[in-house]
């Protein structure tokens, strides 16, 4: 991961986004609802640029943070998107409406674990970006990646959980039960049959696991 000064310089050079999603983000902030760091989001959506997916599938919508930067980045782009949290859905809807996006990210409130056969009459996505319970994150690979293409990508966020991946000793119980289950996640991603992946150091982490096409 990069330091803190690095991080702090690489945020200054980002693009102004607009007021609104500035009001998001300090949203986010002031309440402690967790979003996608700018860093690494930028360095998806600069990804999802090269990609051009049309369609992608979101698990963990929070306030529609993510969702509406991709949308804005890919214009011809539509996103369905899971949450679980009824403040956090209903936040998401006012949000992505107040951007004029609720034409093409659909926001669909339950539990990820429960809501995948709602997806068995969908077209196939383009992109799946898993950043959920950490937890699960295993469970939603198994579960939803069935629903991307071939040749299509999976990015999964927080995996190196601050830093803590790489720790041997943590004292917080809590901490060291989720930074083991992210190793196993990652462990099992990297040896996975089906996908090519790769770790970024970005952000908080960022897997990139292409789905092979054989």
């Amino acid at each position: 991961m990069i330091n803190r000064q690095v991080e702090d310089y690489l945020k200054s050079l980002v693009p102004t986004r607009e007021k609104k999603v500035e009001e998001i983000e300090e949203y986010a902030k002031v309440h402690q609802v967790p979003i996608m760091d700018l860093v690494g989001m930028e360095s998806l959506l600069q990804q999802l640029k090269l990609h051009e997916p049309k369609r992608i599938l979101e698990i963990g919508t929070a306030i529609g943070y993510s969702s509406i930067r991709m949308a804005q980045a890919l214009p011809t782009a539509t996103i369905i998107t899971i949450e679980r949290d009824q403040e956090r859905y209903e936040e998401a809807k006012k949000n992505i409406s107040s951007l004029g996006l609720s034409d093409r990210i659909d926001v669909r409130y339950g539990d990820a674990l429960d809501l995948a056969q709602t997806l068995e009459s969908e077209p196939l996505f383009d992109v799946l970006f898993i950043d959920a319970a950490k937890g699960q994150y295993q469970r939603f690979l198994d579960m939803y990646g069935q629903f991307i293409k071939r040749g299509g990508v999976i990015y999964s966020d927080n995996v190196l959980f601050r830093g803590l991946v790489a720790e041997e000793d943590i004292d917080n119980k809590r901490l060291r039960t989720i930074a083991k289950k992210i190793k196993s996640y990652n462990e099992w991603l990297m040896n996975h049959p089906d996908y090519e992946t790769r770790i970024l150091p970005v952000g908080d982490g960022l897997a990139v696991s292409i789905k092979r096409k054989m």
